[in-house]
């Protein structure tokens, strides 16, 4: 290892209730996409890690599902296991809240943190759309009120603002420690796994509340071939209805998503990409343990 002892190193758990700009903090933290993004709850499924090194300093993020109540499936279940664990044996936690809002998932998240001994910031999502400053204060000011230990920063992830503070503020938390990952590492997951997110990204853009959630992407081949790289993605849903309209119309939808996910790959994998798609009918698989271990939803 080439750093001195004065560099810092630690994990960072980025944590809150589902839809409350997570993965978007953490994609325009690292200044790349990773973690996939949509306006609907509970995109996110597994914990990943986004690293980011910037000279003494590497921060490794833990992107993680958001807690909710409620654990009707058992992939329901496992989303909010995979957000508790990555709470173990981390350096920095940050709790993103959104606004002025305060639900009953935010105040789940809450007596899941309030007494872990690492430092605690919450990051107030969205912080620019206010109008009234003075009711930011007061909001502030409970927040502060509710978690005294903790540090507020006033952010937008989407807009970057006040992003420069957050970073400062857990760099400067995170413990003296020789770098995990080499430098020029961003993430601990595989390209194959960074495909399929792609495309569940694209599905959960395109189409309603229901399907999103009984739909899971499998990559059944990812290989080079010259200078092209060929993926085969395979959609799985739960009812004979749900491919249909995954299909569309003499086939536009799926032609569609097939599309706007090429092109995010070949700006992450930066290689022109050749990807088939394919629907197919797998009933149950939301709420059958053994389906989910074999599709890679493990803790």
């Amino acid at each position: 290892m080439t750093e001195s002892i004065n560099s810092r190193c630690g994990y960072v758990a980025v944590v809150g209730r589902p839809n409350v700009g997570k993965s978007t903090l953490i994609n325009h933290v690292l200044g790349q996409k990773l973690a996939i993004t949509s306006r609907k709850p509970q995109t996110t499924r597994h914990n990943m890690l986004g690293i980011k090194t910037e000279g003494a300093v590497q921060a490794i993020y833990i992107d993680t599902p958001g807690l909710h109540a409620g654990g009707q499936t058992a992939l329901n279940r496992y989303m909010n296991r995979s957000a508790l664990t990555a709470l173990r044996d981390i350096d920095v936690c940050v709790f993103v809240v959104d606004r002025m809002r305060w639900t009953e998932e935010d105040e789940m998240v809450y007596e899941r943190i309030k007494d872990l001994r690492c430092p605690l910031i919450v990051a107030v999502n969205k912080s620019d759309r206010l109008e009234d400053k003075l009711d930011m204060l007061e909001h502030l000011q409970w927040l502060q009120d509710k978690l005294p230990q903790a540090e507020i920063v006033p952010i937008s992830a989407l807009h970057q603002h006040n992003l420069d503070t957050l970073e400062q503020l857990i760099g400067e938390r995170l413990p003296e420690n020789e770098h995990f990952y080499p430098e020029d590492q961003i993430t601990d997951r595989s390209s194959r796994f960074l495909a399929a997110e792609l495309v569940r990204e694209k599905i959960m853009r395109q189409l309603g509340a229901e399907l999103p959630y009984q739909m899971t992407v499998e990559i059944e081949e990812f290989k080079h071939e010259g200078r092209i790289l060929h993926i085969h993605a395979l959609i799985l849903v739960e009812r004979e209805g749900q491919k249909k309209i995954l299909i569309g119309d003499k086939g536009e939808r799926i032609k569609l998503i097939g599309q706007e996910a090429r092109k995010d790959m070949e700006t992450l994998f930066d290689n022109k990409v050749m990807l088939n798609l394919w629907v197919k009918v797998k009933k149950g698989w939301s709420d059958d343990e053994r389906a989910l271990r074999s599709l890679g939803y493990q803790d």
